[in-house]
């Protein structure tokens, strides 16, 4: 186990740049919630460390992340165990490498990073309302980005989208050749070194103020709910999900 001490989360220095892979296999790169912890403490480690000026986030093989693991919830989680906070706070330049399949919780690392440089490979997807968790992430910070009838299809159909229609819609800004994918990301990295701190942490802060709307210890409580547990039972089964009614 690395300096992180995270299972699922490998973490090395290359120069100034920490980078953080994703490595759970055994459970298709979803997080765990010591996962989502060990987010936020990556943050903070390359915050903290004077030889560390940048993070690249990316994963393993032809996923990068694809949400939590259903059925992990956890009552315990305090502000400093947040895992998207560091992020739209601006406490330090991120970079996401999207390698591949990207869904619920990854799609919001590739939204709040200062940039997601996006393997040609990859694949989007918001399947939260069809698993039974509620998803005011994506009714937060969709909208303003993609517009609210496109939003809309996207978490309500939970269709899968290429990484071109990611650019094309504006969800994402640069998609590269997968073999490059690593190289663009560390170049990427080098870029925002330029910008002075102190006003990118502003502007990004600025640029992201309606996600303190969003309860994240909500949203990790979701995930432990009725309908998530029936929604995760009905995919691993391979049927459809028996809803309860709920409210019109």
């Amino acid at each position: 186990m690395d300096e992180l001490g995270t299972p699922g989360l490998r973490f090395e220095r290359r120069g100034q740049v920490g980078w953080c892979t994703v490595d759970n296999p055994a459970r298709r790169n979803a997080l765990s919630m010591d996962m989502y912890r060990g987010l936020g403490r990556v943050v903070r480690l390359v915050r903290d460390d004077p030889g560390l000026d940048v993070l690249v986030v990316t994963g393993i093989d032809d996923v990068f992340v694809v949400g939590g693991e259903i059925g992990t919830e956890d009552d315990s989680l305090t502000d400093d165990d947040l895992p998207f906070a560091p992020l739209y706070r601006g406490e330090v330049p991120v970079v996401v490498a999207v390698n591949g399949h990207c869904q619920a919780s990854g799609l919001w690392l590739a939204v709040l990073a200062d940039v997601a440089v996006v393997s040609e490979r990859a694949r989007f997807r918001l399947p939260e309302l069809r698993l039974g968790v509620a998803a005011p992430w994506s009714a937060t910070l969709l909208p303003p980005v993609i517009g609210l009838a496109r939003a809309k299809e996207l978490a309500l159909t939970s269709r899968s989208f290429d990484a071109a229609e990611a650019r094309d819609i504006g969800l994402v800004a640069r998609v590269v050749p997968h073999d490059h994918l690593h190289e663009e990301a560390l170049r990427v990295a080098a870029e925002l070194l330029r910008a002075a701190p102190e006003a990118r942490a502003v502007w990004k802060r600025t640029a992201h103020a309606g996600v303190e709307a969003v309860d994240e210890k909500a949203v990790a409580a979701s995930i432990g709910t009725d309908e998530a547990q029936e929604g995760f039972a009905a995919f691993v089964a391979g049927r459809a999900p028996a809803w309860s009614p709920g409210p019109n």
